[in-house]
């Protein structure tokens, strides 16, 4: 049997893909980092990884038992580029949390009812409560970036989108909601070569849809419509945090190290969160282009 798209991301390699991204691709070997401009050239070794993120993932703990016991609200967004390795990134910061207090936000495509409503309604549903901690997997930032560059929606709305959005985001910051925003970012010949292992994986081949077929094509009019989104929704109230995640082990820990940063919470260790790599964290400077 068929599945889906599968075939389609060598296709786009072999047929449509940019020159030096198929070179970069052919060239590399499996650890290489493919994006000239990445501070590393190969990626974190496994062992370094497991050392810096066991220690995080103890912080975590403590962090949500802070939060349940006081009655925090933390919600944590994961936005960025198809393969930027949000799922991944999510997966570790809930990998030892309770599940009760700790839950992931993924919503399909709206239904018919939700298409007309209050666009950011549906989201307001999935909000945290006193004592829980949501981590969104892709948000109401569809609308800025992916329902842009696909022409899901329409120009008066957009502009609706980025007009209310400012205020959305102080109401829930104001109201003691503890809102994160992270843009992982990652390279164009990186981002192809994970579609393209996902592709080769019976496992992850589920994975692949059309929007991720098809945007291979729209890099630019991604980058476009990233730029605007982010430089519209970067504010004193509600920030962004750009992590280049051409290797998804430094992303990772950057990540956490992030979160933590951002929540006070009782028997917090400075020492063990550690300094965030300025090289791959940040401000939009670190936007890959």
């Amino acid at each position: 049997m068929k599945i889906p798209f599968v075939g389609d991301i060598t296709r786009y390699l072999k047929e449509d893909a940019p020159k030096e991204v198929r070179r970069a691709i052919e060239k590399a070997d499996e650890d290489d980092i493919l994006d000239p401009s990445y501070p590393y050239r190969d990626e974190m070794k496994k062992d370094d990884y497991n050392d810096g993120i066991d220690a995080l993932q103890v912080e975590l703990v403590k962090m949500l038992r802070d939060v349940i016991s006081t009655g925090k609200r933390l919600a944590v967004i994961f936005e960025g580029r198809d393969a930027a390795g949000k799922g991944g990134a999510i997966e570790t910061l809930r990998e030892h949390l309770n599940p009760r207090s700790a839950y992931i936000v993924a919503l399909p495509t709206p239904t018919e009812r939700e298409s007309g409503q209050w666009y950011f309604q549906r989201y307001v549903a999935q909000l945290p409560a006193a004592a829980e901690f949501a981590l969104f997997d892709r948000s109401w930032y569809n609308r800025g970036v992916v329902e842009t560059v696909f022409g899901f929606t329409t120009d008066e709305d957009r502009q609706r989108f980025f007009r209310q959005l400012p205020e959305f985001e102080r109401m829930l910051v104001d109201d003691g909601i503890i809102l994160v925003k992270l843009w992982l970012s990652v390279g164009r010949a990186e981002q192809l070569k994970r579609f393209l292992k996902r592709e080769r994986d019976p496992l992850k081949q589920w994975k692949l849809s059309r929007i991720d077929v098809e945007g291979l094509a729209k890099w630019e009019d991604y980058t476009r419509a990233i730029s605007e989104t982010l430089t519209l929704s970067h504010t004193i109230d509600a920030p962004w945090t750009v992590i280049r995640s051409d290797d998804k082990r430094r992303a990772r820990i950057a990540a956490v190290q992030t979160v933590l940063g951002r929540v006070d919470y009782a028997g917090k260790d400075e020492g063990v969160i550690g300094e965030v790599d300025a090289g791959i964290c940040g401000g939009l400077d670190l936007l890959a282009p």
